[in-house]
This record gives C-alpha cells, sequence and structure tokens, in this order.
C-alpha cells in the first residue's frame, strides 16, 4: 500500500483498468463480473456509450463556470428530474452526504422559520446518510461516529419500520429515512410504511425526508422507491446512479419547502456544472429509452426465483430480500470472507452489516450475467455453510 495514500480504506487486492458493460478488467487482463456496480453507482454499467459521448463532447466545449452564470444542462436536468419524481425544484451538490446535508439545512431553516428553536430530525437505527459530521450523526451505526464526538445535535433516532417509536414533540421539524436500509443490510420495510410515514407528516406539519441515493434511479424498478407506494415527499435526495460514476447529488423539495433555499444561504462551487450534469442527463435519456425500469423489475423477479430455488431448505440461508436490483442475501454469521472468495472467481460483491451478501447489479445485465451471479453466489453459500453436495 502506498504510503501517499492515507490508510482510510482497505482495498482488495485488484486494480481495474477497464470496463465494458458488466465487465471490468484488471491490469493483468483478468475480467470480472460486477455485480456491485460501483455500489449502486453505474446502473448503465461500465463505458455506456450515450454517457462517453456526453461526457467527450461537453468536454470539448465546457466543464466549469461556476454558479455565478447560468447553465443551460443545469437547467434541463433539472427539469427532467422534477419530470420524473414529481418533485418542484433542485439543488445540484457533488455527492450523496452533501445532498443529505442540504435536506437537512433545509429542515433547520424550516424549523427556524416555524420559531422552533431546536429543530429535531427523527432519524433511525440501521440508517447510512453519509460521513459529513451531521450526515453521520443522522447515520444509525456507531461504529462510523467514534472518534468524531462531539457530534451535531438535533436528531432523535427511533427503530427502523416501526411508526409507534416515532412520539410527537414540538421540536420535531421533519423524519429522515431510507425507504430501503442499504448500507444497513438491504432492509425492507412493511409495504405501507412509507404511507403511514406521509401521514404522520401531514398530521405534525413535519417534513418526509427520503434519503433516495442508493435506492434512486431506478434500482428498485422505479425512478424512486417511494414511487411504488403513491406517495410524495416534501424532501428527496439522489446521487450515485444518476450520474453513472461522474460526482453528482442533488436534493429535489416540492411546495414552500421548495423556496427555503434562498441566495446565500446555501452553495457549491462545483455542484451542477455542464460537465455532471450533460452525463446524468444521458443517464436519464437511456433509461428512458432503453425501458431500463421495467428492465430492474424483471431482473429482481428473475433473481428472486433464481435465488429461493437455488436456496431453498438451506439451513444458515436467514432470509432473501430483493426490490428490483437491490439483492441482500441473509445468513446466520459474519460472512465478510466472502467478498474475496467471490474475488477469486472472478465476481465483484459486497457483505453489509457483516452477514447480508449485498449485491447491486447494473440495470442493463443479461439473464445469463444474473444466472453466473446466482451460480457463483449460490455455490459460495454452500461451501460457506457446509451444505453436502447431496442437497442439491
Amino acid at each position: 500500500m502506498s504510503t501517499s495514500l492515507m490508510p482510510n480504506y482497505k482495498p482488495l487486492p485488484v486494480t481495474f483498468v477497464k470496463g465494458e458493460g458488466a465487465w471490468l478488467w484488471d491490469t493483468q487482463g483478468t475480467r470480472y463480473l460486477d455485480a456491485l456496480s460501483g455500489i449502486a453507482v453505474c446502473g448503465l454499467g461500465h463505458a455506456h456509450p450515450a454517457v462517453t459521448n456526453a461526457i467527450c463532447e461537453q468536454a470539448h466545449l465546457l466543464l466549469h463556470t461556476s454558479n455565478l452564470y447560468g447553465i443551460a444542462h443545469q437547467q434541463r436536468l433539472a427539469d427532467a428530474l422534477v419530470r420524473i419524481t414529481g418533485m418542484d425544484s433542485t439543488f445540484f451538490c457533488n455527492s450523496g452526504a452533501e445532498a443529505n446535508e442540504a435536506a437537512l439545512k433545509i429542515a433547520r431553516l424550516y424549523g427556524h422559520r416555524l420559531g422552533i428553536k431546536r429543530p429535531t430530525i427523527i432519524v433511525t437505527e440501521g440508517s447510512f446518510h453519509g460521513r459529513t459530521l451531521a450526515t453521520l450523526t443522522a447515520t444509525g451505526n456507531p461504529k462510523i461516529q467514534v472518534g468524531f464526538e462531539p457530534l451535531v445535535e438535533g436528531f432523535s433516532r427511533v427503530p427502523y419500520n416501526n411508526i409507534d417509536a416515532i412520539i410527537p414533540h414540538p421540536d420535531i421539524v421533519g423524519i429522515l429515512v431510507e425507504p430501503i436500509i442499504g448500507e444497513g443490510g438491504i432492509i425492507m420495510p412493511d409495504a405501507d410504511y412509507l404511507v403511514k410515514l406521509r401521514a404522520l407528516c401531514d398530521q405534525h406539519h413535519w417534513l418526509l425526508m427520503l434519503d433516495e441515493i442508493q435506492t434512486g434511479m431506478g434500482r428498485t424498478g422505479e425512478w424512486c422507491a417511494y414511487q411504488h407506494n403513491n406517495i410524495l415527499p416534501d424532501v428527496l435526495t439522489l446521487a450515485k446512479g444518476l450520474g453513472n460514476g461522474v460526482p453528482i447529488g442533488a436534493c429535489l423539495a416540492r411546495g414552500s419547502v421548495a423556496e427555503i433555499l434562498t441566495a446565500g444561504t446555501h452553495g457549491s462551487t462545483f455542484g451542477g456544472n455542464p460537465l455532471v450534469c450533460r452525463a446524468a442527463l444521458a443517464v436519464i435519456d437511456t433509461i428512458e429509452q432503453e425501458n431500463l425500469l421495467q428492465r430492474a423489475q424483471v431482473l429482481g423477479e428473475y433473481f428472486s426465483q433464481g435465488f429461493k430455488k437455488a436456496l431453498a431448505g438451506i439451513n444458515g440461508v436467514v432470509d432473501i430480500r430483493i426490490k428490483g436490483l437491490m439483492i441482500g442475501i441473509e445468513l446466520d454469521k459474519p460472512c465478510t470472507q466472502l467478498i474475496s472468495q467471490a474475488l477469486e472467481k472472478q465476481l465483484l460483491i459486497n457483505v453489509a452489516s457483516e452477514r447480508v451478501i449485498r449485491l447491486l447489479p447494473p440495470l442493463i445485465l443479461s439473464n445469463a450475467q444474473a444466472d453466473e451471479i446466482m451460480s457463483i453466489v449460490s455455490h459460495l453459500i454452500r461451501e460457506f455453510l457446509k451444505v453436502p453436495v447431496t442437497e442439491g
């Protein structure tokens, strides 16, 4: 490991130099099947022609001017996002954490304008919202908070998927929640959880803020996961799949909340520059033109049937959770060693919460590639759980 890099990562012993679709090639020319998509980022796969062409064309024209001036592609992208999400306005930044920071600032401004001196935001256990001081405080994982105290005040934590645990208080201004918990292990809430949260927020005039950093941009088979429930949040955050690898984040709002951020209250030097917006527009166009929302739904069902058949009756498989192309297979013991074992078989996977195999394959995946993923992962699970060969 080079000493010129801070040791805050522990990368696997492989370096990739080329990608195409769901495939990656390392420095030795070995090909790998990517079932992680750069952690739900490359939804269109690697080196997608539409994104590549958009980036190259824009790089020849203009990369950056700052938000002191109008940016045509930024306006086009905001219009597109408003159209597909049902929101009213957009703030652009560079990452999911920054998008969530903007959401938190909106909630505090909202509270102060109501005369609330200590605005409090409800967050949930098991969540992940980023690694800035405010977003790691909002995150429901104590491990990533250690050493960064004092944490930011103004948060109240409750169990995920538990409406009864939310106790109204005069200082509460909103709820920040993931429609499906990603980093915490692909945790699916009850089918009516978001509907009940929406009703609760309406009752108490709170903001419903949905972190769709991982679930958004077609990952679950809709542009955003809340669209499965036919509701609208007050604030929405997007990133990851929005740029297919180009760093871009967005915080959207609707109604009167869309007017809370005024000149001087928030900003970003690089946010929404011509290059990233051009790339994101290509992503949206491609998802629509190639019907990838429907494809994610079809692939999700294909994975669900395949894994349930391959892993049926195996002791040690606790649960199989799938929504579109968010796939979690929970085992009854820590299984992080499967990451390196999959790498040896030229497959990229992840393990969340130590016991959940997390798969986030690209939306352009073929059935044959899905079959290969299921075959390798099922084989690894059987070996790990010491399932006799005679069992299927």
